[in-house]
Parts: C-alpha cells; sequence; structure tokens
C-alpha cells in the first residue's frame, strides 16, 4: 500500500496536486514530509524493518499517513485498514507515539500563546467575517 500513498501524493507527479493534498491533510506537502521526517528520525517505532520472514513492514509515512487521517477526518482507528491496510492497534500505537513527538519536537515553534498583535487581527478577522470575538475557524483553513 505504500506505493499507492507515494502515487497518490508523494511522486514527483502525485495523482493529486497541492490544493488536494492541503485539503486531505489541512497542511502543505512539505511541512507534512518535515514532520516526518522529524517523527521518523526521533523514535525508531517509526523506521521501516523487516518481519522474521524478511518481508518489509510498515514505513513513517504509511503510519504517519494512518495517523493525519484520523485527525483531519475525525475518523476511527479501524477506518484508516481500507486504504492504508494498517491495523488498528497499529494506528492507534502510532497515534501516541506521534503526539509524544510532536510535543517534544514542535511545542516551542507550533505552540504558544497568540500575541497581542496576533488576537487583534484574529479577532477583526472574526469580526469581518461575521463572528466576532472568534479567534479562527475550528479547521484552521483559513
Amino acid at each position: 500500500m505504500k506505493v499507492r500513498i507515494v502515487c497518490h501524493y508523494f511522486a514527483e507527479n502525485p495523482q493529486y496536486n497541492d490544493q488536494m493534498f492541503r485539503r486531505c491533510f489541512r497542511m502543505g506537502r512539505s511541512l507534512f514530509l518535515r514532520i516526518v521526517a522529524k517523527v521518523e528520525a526521533r523514535d525508531n517505532y517509526f523506521m521501516q524493518r523487516r518481519d522474521n520472514v524478511g518481508r518489509l513492514g510498515l514505513s513513517a509515512l504509511q503510519k504517519i499517513t494512518a495517523v493525519f487521517r484520523m485527525l483531519a477526518y475525525g475518523c476511527p482507528a479501524d477506518v484508516t485498514d481500507e486504504y492504508i491496510k494498517i491495523g488498528e492497534s497499529t494506528t492507534i500505537e502510532s497515534l501516541k507515539r506521534f503526539y509524544r513527538v510532536v510535543v517534544e519536537k514542535f511545542v516551542g515553534e507550533y505552540f504558544r500563546s497568540p500575541n497581542a498583535i496576533n488576537v487583534a487581527r484574529l479577532l477583526r478577522i472574526g469580526k469581518d467575517r461575521g463572528f466576532p470575538g472568534m479567534l479562527g475557524s475550528l479547521d484552521c483553513m483559513h
């Protein structure tokens, strides 16, 4: 299934363009790949290995794609099996480990409180769109 994921999203000429990628994963492809690289480097659970009979196991790309599909669509872990062919327990373990790494690696860069200028800008945008007092949209796609 890694081949399908690569053909759809990560090949040189992927089936889905940048706009579709952003719609599916709620972020750009370059940020997604940066996160995959950081997570894989931080936790060897995400490194692809061979099983006891020599078959390649799941890659970081497969595990993290499953995690992002759950987060982007709000679907349960067992739904990822249909597209990615990854079991529910593996998806849940991937999600838990992904969260740990993201908090460790990105908390200072992406998880910070907005400053007064950011709050004022977001409140103005919300007011202009007819939602006074709202700091941003729930899906963060604005």
